[in-house]
This record gives structure tokens, C-alpha cells and sequence, in this order.
């Protein structure tokens, strides 16, 4: 019998006995018709449908520092929210192996995630936004800080709550200031473990005898998932090498490396470990491993979505939780705007797409979304998911995150794949959608493969994007960084040029997030977006860029003036293939299992598109361009090289800088193509008025605040540019 027949018998032979036995009590089927017959029993009451429960616990409260505006002081409060998932609620379905993952008494999966509030202790001036900024890899990126960075104080002027929770499963808790969620591992029925493959990087920066699970770039911090065996030479286990990402793979024999640590003094095969990989002779840094193992028990990754959904609407919405403890919040917001720096912008992204914003009585959880410099999705919902991944053109190029929608649209088509329906689709058809920002940096262009969210799969035709979206492009910027000169360093041995960007996108990213809460909460339209576009020319194939000569400079290494190289555009960057992880991996949602590892390469790509440059500065031409671009010292480059020779690979998330020469003279001996500073300025004075007015432009477009104004000038002022 099947298992629900089985349970409906059970539930009805009660009531089949009750009926029988009123019947013989009345003589049923007797010739006594003047007898009435028997009332028939009532129908057992349904169960009581089950609420999910949540429970706050608060371990701290503490003062933060300094008094803003009308708002007056802060306090920093922090605990954990202890939380349920009901796995038959239709909105939970998406997430991959819940129906696996252990319930309790009530049926439900249990999720605990750490959180931190700063809010004023004077909780009638709150304005009633509450910003929730999601940590990535379980560190606060975001979290406000006057005292380092002033401007930031606007947010707590204008009287915000700020709150930050853990989302991602596989965090360790390394340090107290690192917020972490608890997700349940999935099991099969018996209670045994599942397995399934698993693929990861090892990527040494230098020769060392041991690398350190779960490797790669981005994600080698998390908590690994556990060999389901130690023998290596089983069927699924394999460890190959290479140089460059397209070269063959070389395998490793299976005698050669272990699960092991070791040593100088523990040489191999070493002692057994789980989390560690020895290899006889070591690991040499000029090659890239690739690890493929039988893993065994998966976390239920995408509980933490849930449990970010649930958060953020009880902080919002409830006055106490399950058990009556106050909601430090109560009554007290009326408008929740989310924000994510990279892969946790990403995160959000996920969110979104997956339906995570209709909150579980169908309204929307966040009024707004900020997802900033982010270009991909974050794999969470897979069954082995790698929510730490990243992506590159050498390391993490087939890595996860990478097959579901770029386009936002509800509508939109990838014609490449065939799939249909943009980040939007799910909370279009539920009217939750938020207003939502997307910034992109350069490095999203360049390494992260970002352009597909403006174009067409093709690359052919420029994309219209939704009433409630608008994206920025934060012109001649790497990932991140705080700009100015002082953040540039070189290292001759590692990048081929300076490293970093002196133009940076801190100030448009405040500006912004301001003009985000003046449409959420008051109707105020923000500026219309600002992109590289194939319409006017400033988006391009990459071998379509023309660099000005730049060459003659020097830049100081550990205080001596150190050439830097002619500049030479290779025009490399990280193409995007479409992937097949197997028939039973769910692409459009980065959901299901992954049963190819590596993945298949199809053959069939994306067109990746770059910003256009102008030919005069080697500056970009479109998007936001702030007071570092419109008055510039030299060329910030979105992209740099690896200086080790035979590594094909772009510096990760990282640009270069290039100097203008101080005089025109100077410029001319060397042969550089770019005017110098003497020509765009002429002195001090002309280099703080161009300042001043990129200041004065930026502030009126809504894309600087004052305060950032009035800093950069200061900045101008102080600086020794000219005579």
C-alpha cells in the first residue's frame, strides 16, 4: 500500500470502529423502524495548522559611539535569532534536499543565525528603515563606522537601523565578529549519510607539502564537506594538475597524494585528515589542482535563505517572538531596504530570483534592494553547494554561480540556453518585487562577466530593463579599494603594473543608496541609469579598445622610484561558457545536483562586452564617473596582469594605475600619448577648481553628497599636485 494510503487508513479507522459500534447499539439493520437512527459521528477536527516558530536571544547591548544629529546615540545589540522552516509551506519547496533535512517534534527544520543591530536607544527617532546589510562570508563588509569613515554618519543622522544576519551555512565561527547560521544537514530516509561528487581548486601561492580543504580562492575559508571515504583510490576520486586554465589536465597518481597532513617532519603520506591533502613531492605554486571527491553529508544550504526571510520580517513586523520576548524594533519600521557588496550581492540576487521576498504571509520582505558590484548569482540551493565561489580566468572559471539568469527582466530570454525569465520572474508573478539596484565595477566586466546583464545573450542588441530597476556602472574602478593615490601599491613580482584604481565608487555607492531610500520611502525616482551601451559605442568586444601609449613612469617600491613597464593591452579577459553540470542539476535556479565535475563546456558562449575608452586618457567613457575621473591624475585601469611568467590571468579583482607625467615636457621625452598634468591643469589652483566643479556637477546630479564634496576639495587643496 502507499505510504499516504497507508496513513489515511490510519487516521479513518477510528472513526470506522465508532460508526460500527453505534450501529449495533441501535439495532441497525433491525425491523423496528420507530426507533430514530443514530446521529452519524462528526468528522475528526483538522490539525491545527503549525506556525514556525521564532526565538530571539540577546547576548549583548552595548553603547556605539558618538551622538548623530536629531537622532542622538546608538547602541549596538547583538544575539541570535533560533528559528523554524515548515517544509509543506509552498514557499519553501524551491530549496533543494529540506524535504532530507531532520524535522523536530513539530515538523519542523530547525535553522540558529547570529545577527547585529545598531539602532538608536531612542527608538521614537528611528525614521523607519531598517538596512539590512548581508555579510559576505559571514564578515560585515558594511558595517558603519563614523570614526574611520565620516560620511557614513548619514545613515545614522537620517535615523536609520541597520541590521546584519547570517545567511551562509558553511561560515566557521573563526572569530566572535563573524556571524554565522546553522543549517541542518541532509540525510537519507534511514538516517545514513548522502554522497555525491564534489569538485575544489587548490590553488598555493607557494610550494608547501599540504593544501587545506576546501580550497580555491574565494572559498577556501569555509567549512569543507568531508571525504565520504579516505581511500583515494575508489571510483569518483581523482587529483590532476595544470598550468592554465585551458591546458590539458595532467592526473596525479592515486599513490602520489593522500587525505592526509603533513610536513617537513610528517612527510608523506603523512596522518590521516579529512579536511587536508598531502601530495609526495608537494604542491608547486605555478599549478592549478583540481580536486574531485565522493562527499558525504551536504548542508541544506538554502535554509539560510529562509532564515534571512524570516529575520528581517520579524524584525520588521513582529512585536515579541514565539515565546513573548520584545522585539527590540516594534512598531517602530515601516521600510526594510537590503544590501550586498560582491558575493553577498550576489546573495541578494539569489534571493530575489529564487522567491525569497514574499515572506511567508505573501507580503514583500524588502521594499528595496541594493545589490553592489555584483555580476553573477551565488550557488546556495545546490545540493554540495559552494555559496563562497567566486570566478576568474584562471581559477573558478567553471566554478558555480554562473548558469542562472544575468538579465533581469521577468520576460527576458537567454538565447544562448534557451531558458527563459530574468532575476524578477518569481516576484513578479507575486507582486513582491523591490526597487532594486545594481552597481557593476569595472572588474565585473572585465573578470566577472557582467556585461550580459546590459545586452543580449549575443551581445548584439542592448537590453530594456524593468521600471523598478536601475543600473550603474561605476566608470574606471576595480572591485573595491577606498581610491586616492595612497591605496596604490606595486609589486613588481605579482602585477605587471601599480595595483589598484585611484578612482573609486565609496562616495556614488552612499550617494545612491540615499537616492534608493528617497524612492522607497517617499516616490522620489532616482537617477536614471547610467551604462556602457552598444547603441552609442561605449560597450565593446574587448579587441576593440585602442589604449593611449603610456610609458616613461616610475612608481615607488619600498621608497625607490621602480619603472613602471610600457603598457600593453592583451585584451584578456574571462569568456563565459555555457556549462552542463549534469541531468539532474536545475541551471535557471543553480539548484539540483551536480553529477559532472568538471562540468561539460557545450561549446556554445556568451558574448562578453567591455567598456569603451577614450583613446585621449585611457579613461572609460561611460557610467557614473566620479571626481577621481573627471579630474584625474592618470589612468585607473579596470584590469592588471599577473606578473608570473607562463600564467595566463588577470590580477584578481584588481586594476592598475598609470601616472600622467607632471609636465609637458616630460611627456614628450618619454613618447606618452596622454596629456600631463601641467596641460590639463596648469597649477595647483586649475587642478582644485576642476575638482571643485566634477564636485558641483556630481552633487547636482544626486550622485555625490555634499559632504563628500566638500572632503574631496579639502583633499585637492591639501595635495601637492602643481606648483
Amino acid at each position: 500500500m502507499p505510504k499516504e494510503n497507508t496513513l489515511t487508513a490510519i487516521r479513518t479507522t477510528p472513526r470506522i470502529a465508532a460508526l460500527a459500534t453505534a450501529c449495533l447499539l441501535a439495532a441497525c439493520g433491525g425491523s423496528n423502524h420507530d426507533t430514530p437512527a443514530p446521529a452519524p459521528a462528526p468528522a475528526p477536527a483538522p490539525a491545527p495548522q503549525l506556525t514556525p516558530e521564532l526565538r530571539l536571544k540577546i547576548s549583548a547591548t552595548e553603547d556605539f559611539p558618538g551622538s548623530y544629529g536629531n537622532v542622538g546615540a546608538y547602541e549596538r545589540v547583538s544575539g541570535t535569532l533560533s528559528g523554524e522552516v515548515d517544509p509543506k509551506d509552498p514557499k519553501n519547496a524551491v530549496i533543494q534536499d529540506l524535504a532530507l533535512a531532520p524535522t523536530n517534534a513539530r515538523g519542523m527544520v530547525e535553522y540558529s543565525a547570529d545577527f547585529v543591530l545598531v539602532k538608536p536607544k531612542d527608538m521614537s527617532k528611528a525614521s523607519g528603515v531598517l538596512r539590512y546589510d548581508a555579510p559576505n562570508r559571514g564578515n560585515i563588509l558594511a558595517m558603519v563606522n563614523p570614526a574611520a569613515t565620516p560620511s557614513d554618519a548619514v545613515y545614522l543622522e537620517r535615523g536609520y537601523v541597520m541590521l546584519y544576519s547570517a545567511w551562509q551555512g558553511d561560515v566557521p565561527k573563526s572569530s566572535p565578529a563573524r556571524l554565522t547560521v546553522t543549517v541542518p544537514v541532509a540525510k537519507n530516509a534511514d538516517g545514513s549519510s548522502i554522497t555525491g561528487s564534489y569538485r575544489s581548486e587548490l590553488v598555493p601561492t607557494a610550494a608547501t607539502p599540504v593544501m587545506t580543504l576546501p580550497g580555491g580562492v574565494f572559498n577556501g575559508t569555509m567549512i569543507p564537506y568531508e571525504p565520504a571515504s579516505l581511500d583515494n583510490t575508489l571510483p569518483g576520486y581523482s587529483l590532476t594538475r595544470r598550468i592554465n586554465e585551458t591546458d590539458p589536465r595532467q592526473l596525479v597518481p592515486a599513490g602520489d597524494w593522500k587525505f592526509a597532513d603533513c610536513s617537513a617532519t610528517n612527510a608523506f603520506p603523512g596522518t590521516a585528515d579529512p579536511a587536508k591533502v598531502c601530495l609526495r613531492g608537494g604542491f608547486d605554486p605555478k599549478y592549478l589542482y583540481e580536486l574531485v571527491y565522493v562527499a558525504k553529508d551536504p548542508k541544506v544550504m538554502g535554509v539560510g535563505l529562509a532564515a534571512l526571510r524570516d529575520t528581517v520580517s520579524f524584525f520588521r513586523k513582529d512585536a515579541a517572538d514565539s515565546q513573548g520576548v520584545a522585539n527590540p524594533l516594534a512598531g517602530r519600521i515601516t521600510h526594510a531596504i537590503g544590501q550586498g557588496t560582491s558575493q553577498s550581492g550576489n546573495a541578494m540576487k539569489t534571493f530575489l530570483h529564487l522567491g525569497f521576498n514574499q515572506a511567508r504571509d505573501g507580503s514583500r520582505v524588502f521594499d528595496g534592494i541594493y545589490a553592489h558590484v555584483a555580476a553573477r548569482q551565488t550557488n546556495i540551493n545546490t545540493r554540495f553547494a559552494v555559496p563562497g565561489g567566486g570566478g576568474g580566468l584562471r581559477t573558478d572559471h567553471t566554478a558555480f554561480g554562473q548558469t542562472a539568469p544575468r538579465g533581469l527582466a521577468a520576460d527576458y530570454v537567454d538565447d544562448v540556453s534557451g531558458r527563459q525569465g530574468g532575476v524578477m520572474k518569481r516576484c513578479t508573478a507575486t507582486a513582491t518585487c523591490p526597487k532594486f539596484f545594481l552597481g557593476l565595477s569595472g572588474t565585473e566586466f572585465w573578470q566577472l562577466q557582467g556585461s550580459p546583464v546590459l545586452t543580449d545573450a549575443f551581445g548584439q542588441k542592448d537590453l530594456a530593463q524593468p521600471d523598478n530597476a536601475r543600473i550603474y556602472y561605476y566608470a574606471s574602478t576595480q572591485h573595491g579599494g577606498t581610491g586616492g593615490t595612497a591605496s596604490i601599491g606595486y609589486a613588481p613580482t605579482r602585477n605587471v603594473y601599480p595595483a589598484g584604481t585611484v578612482v573609486q565608487f565609496n562616495d556614488t555607492f552612499r550617494a545612491l543608496f540615499i537616492a534608493l531610500e528617497d524612492w522607497v520611502v517617499r516616490d522620489v525616482a532616482p537617477p536614471s541609469s547610467q551604462v556602457p551601451k552598444l547603441a552609442d559605442g561605449t560597450l565593446a568586444r574587448p579587441e576593440q579598445l585602442v589604449f593611449p601609449v603610456m610609458k616613461g613612469l616610475s612608481w615607488p617600491v619600498a621608497g625607490a622610484a621602480t619603472p613602471i613597464p610600457e603598457f600593453s593591452y592583451l585584451a584578456r579577459y574571462n569568456g563565459f561558457a555555457l556549462y552542463d553540470f549534469g541531468p539532474q542539476y536545475v541551471a535557471q535556479d543553480e539548484a539540483g545536483i551536480a553529477t559532472l565535475l568538471p562540468p561539460h563546456d557545450t561549446g556554445r558562449d556568451y558574448a562578453i562586452l567591455v567598456p569603451q575608452v577614450d583613446p585621449a586618457t585611457g579613461l572609460t567613457r561611460a557610467g557614473i564617473r566620479s571626481v577621481e575621473a573627471r579630474a584625474p591624475l592618470g589612468t585607473s585601469i579596470e584590469f592588471n596582469y599577473v606578473a608570473t611568467p607562463g600564467i595566463v590571468d588577470l590580477s584578481n579583482l584588481t586594476g592598475a594605475f598609470i601616472p600622467f607625467h607632471k609636465t609637458e615636457a616630460a611627456r614628450l621625452a618619454a613618447g606618452d600619448g596622454r596629456p600631463s598634468l601641467e596641460a590639463l591643469y596648469g597649477n595647483q589652483a586649475g587642478y582644485v577648481a576642476a575638482v571643485r566643479a566634477a564636485a558641483d556637477d556630481l552633487v547636482a546630479q544626486r550622485l555625490l553628497l555634499p559632504r563628500d564634496a566638500d572632503l574631496r576639495v579639502r583633499e585637492a587643496a591639501a595635495a601637492n599636485i602643481l606648483p
